[in-house]
């Protein structure tokens, strides 16, 4: 049961006008105190990057309401530093404009603000749809986002776990449900194309395409593709990045 109204932290990395913070963070006030600390621009794919050698700005719109100049990151590690009166009970990020599942986790910034929230001990959700339209309404999937907060809320999450959660681009009344995923193997192809030239200069903007395995059953992709919302459980143990094979290998030849 839950004993006092909880204080929820909500950020982004699509910035503080966007659809998809405005739902979260409605959504979030029907279950207790909430505090919005966003960007105040865009700013996707920061992954868990920071600001180090400038000054980090913050503005507040209104009450429990501020925008900062920095990354997701940044806005986490300064709303519990500076902004919170306590620790937030929840982290809250998003609802992003576009997809972070698959090797997209690895890059976005949505992710990482509540992987950061996660580091502060603070159990964090991300949530993704995988509409790139900035104007789309998520307001039809509020029972969805509702269920899950609710059950967060409730009963916690182990330390070190972020939920990492994509909804479908499809019509709420398609969903068929909620699936634990595991995440899927994917890369991006990039092509680099060049904008304009001036004089040594030449300026290019990204573009590429996104290929990824959808038939692994208990993939994130795969529920996508089949119109179940995914929800990938990410730790931040790090030592999973050690390659302990590898290591052994090294042994003989250094």
């Amino acid at each position: 049961m839950i004993n006092k109204k909880p204080l929820i932290l909500v950020v982004n990395d699509d910035g503080v006008n966007s659809n998809g913070i405005k739902m979260l963070s409605n959504v979030a006030r029907e279950f207790g105190e909430v505090f919005v600390v966003a960007p105040n621009k865009n700013r996707s794919a920061v992954s868990h990057s920071m600001t180090l050698n400038q000054e980090i700005v913050v503005e507040k719109i209104n009450d429990n309401e501020f925008t900062c100049s920095g990354t997701p990151v940044d806005c986490v590690k300064i709303a519990i530093d500076k902004l919170l009166p306590r620790l937030p009970d929840l982290c809250l990020s998003g609802i992003n404009h576009g997809s972070n599942h698959s090797i997209n986790a690895l890059y976005s910034g949505t992710l990482h603000g509540a992987m950061e929230a996660t580091i502060h001990k603070v159990p964090s959700i991300s949530f993704s749809h995988l509409s790139y339209d900035e104007s789309k309404n998520f307001i039809s999937f509020k029972t969805f986002i509702y269920q899950i907060i609710s059950t967060v809320l409730i009963n916690g999450l182990p330390k070190s776990i972020t939920l990492n959660i994509n909804i479908p681009d499809v019509k709420a009344n398609n969903i068929k449900g909620i699936k634990l995923c595991s995440q899927a193997k994917g890369k991006w192809t990039e092509d680099y194309i060049l904008s304009r030239q001036e004089a040594k200069k030449k300026f290019y903007k990204i573009s590429g395409t996104f290929q990824h395995d959808a038939t692994n059953l208990n993939s994130d992709s795969w529920a996508l593709e089949n119109n179940f919302i995914s929800i990938v459980p990410v730790h931040l143990d790090c030592s999973v990045l050690t390659h302990n094979k590898f290591l052994k290998y090294l042994e003989h030849d250094l």
